[in-house]
């Protein structure tokens, strides 16, 4: 039996994952550093742009490094993509104001969103595809550690040696990581597609109306509402300009594997955003414990992954049928801890399965892509992938935000809404799964 592990993939496969468990720490640390940050620059009232901005920058990243890979092969994108995501590391962890730790992190999102199209097609040109389940497992995996581990080592960074070196300490390790996957870089030529910029401008639309989405949050409930639709518009105009043709019908396909991710990611972000909030409130669990059940998803979702990536794994279609209703189930075990006589161990064993559906959803829609895109699409169509994940998820989570906020005076129908708002995907999942390994 052969690995990912074997011959020449060795080197390929570690420093990726590698790469992965560097911008998956970031993901989950920044968000322990950042109230330290805002309150040592100064700069409380940019702490929202803070966060919004890398998600908007990283859309932009895809879909140049989706045109880019096709056009002159992944490996410059891939090398640019690193090179800017380790700078805006060290512009952050080295910023003397807010300003310039925003610009910071706007350039991370850049360099992050060019370097995670760019492996996708390094994985589709050099990785057989009988060894693809097995390394996008090892990338789903590559999220776990930095799941469990990443707040509690970012604490300890931020109270021992400073907030800074949870910028400068990931900025060092994607160095080594980044020469293990150089040779592997090295004679990947173009597949002689034409450079194409025609979807960069839809590309900032879409990201200019992610950074409203985010900022809507944080409105007063009449100007947040206004600003949510607006944005929420914008950001429907340019997507339907940055996905396949057909993904809005979920088309038999390539278009609805796109819109599958895109909606896998939306049930399970707003189901997240809630759960903690609705522990802590509502069961008096201290943040802690409240958290933990986020962590027991994370290890389910490696556990999905493993079994997608087994040689004896089940065929594409069931796995996809068993991972999506994994998850609409999960989502109504999760919500059904609004009856407070639900045992807390139903809502906990309900948000593992949505981790275990995630698990086996996520890697075999990545496959799908690889399989369903010829050699010189691979960049434009997995760009499609992930712009379908980022954004899919952020107007549902301003939608369940906005609802949330002008629910919350109304107790427990506020969650109820936000796991409605979780609900619909998830079940939408359910119909588009069958269509996803189907071909036009």
């Amino acid at each position: 039996m052969t690995t990912v592990l074997d011959g020449r993939m060795r080197a390929l496969t570690a420093g990726s994952v590698a790469l992965v468990s560097l911008a998956a720490f970031e993901a989950v640390a920044v968000a322990t550093a950042m109230p330290t940050v805002a309150v040592a620059l100064d700069g409380l009232s940019g702490y929202a742009l803070a966060f919004g901005l890398p998600l908007a920058t990283s859309v932009l990243g895809m879909v140049v490094a989706g045109a880019w890979s096709d056009a002159r092969g992944p490996a410059w994108p891939m090398r640019v993509g690193v090179g800017l995501f380790v700078t805006a590391l060290l512009v952050a962890g080295l910023a003397p104001s807010m300003t310039v730790f925003t610009a910071g992190r706007a350039l991370q999102g850049l360099g992050s969103g060019l370097f995670s199209v760019a492996l996708y097609v390094v994985v589709g040109r050099l990785v057989p595809p009988e060894r693809r389940p097995r390394l996008f497992a090892a990338f789903a995996a590559a999220w776990v550690l930095p799941a469990v581990v990443g707040p509690p080592v970012a604490g300890l960074l931020v109270t021992t040696v400073g907030w800074r070196w949870v910028f400068l300490l990931a900025a060092g390790l994607a160095v080594p990581a980044t020469l293990l996957v150089e040779p592997a870089l090295r004679g990947l030529r173009a597949e002689a597609a034409p450079w194409s910029g025609k979807r960069v401008p839809w590309a900032v639309g879409a990201a200019v109306g992610a950074v409203g989405l985010q900022e809507a949050g944080h409105l007063p409930a009449g100007a947040g509402v206004v600003v949510a639709v607006i944005a929420a518009a914008v950001v429907g105009v340019s997507v339907v300009r940055l996905l396949p043709v057909g993904t809005v019908r979920a088309r038999a396909g390539l278009p609805a594997v796109v819109a599958l991710r895109g909606l896998a990611s939306a049930a399970f972000v707003a189901g997240e955003a809630f759960l903690p909030l609705l522990l802590s409130r509502e069961r008096g669990l201290p943040p802690a414990l409240a958290g933990l059940i986020l962590t027991v998803a994370a290890l389910t979702w490696a556990t999905g992954s493993w079994v997608q990536g087994r040689d004896a794994a089940p065929a594409r279609p069931t796995l996809l049928r068993a991972g999506t209703t994994s998850i609409a189930l999960g989502i109504l075990g999760a919500t059904s801890l609004l009856v407070p006589a639900v045992p807390l161990a139903v809502g906990v064993a309900g948000w593992a399965l949505v981790g275990l559906g995630m698990g086996m959803t996520y890697p075999t829609l990545s496959v799908l892509t690889l399989e369903l895109s010829a050699p010189s699409e691979q960049g434009t169509n997995t760009s499609a992938l992930q712009i379908s994940d980022a954004l899919f998820g952020a107007v549902v989570l301003a939608l369940s935000g906005v609802l949330f906020a002008a629910l919350v005076d109304a107790g427990p129908v506020a969650y109820l809404a936000g796991f409605a708002v979780a609900a619909v995907p998830a079940a939408v999942a359910v119909v588009v799964a069958g269509r996803a390994t189907r071909r036009t």
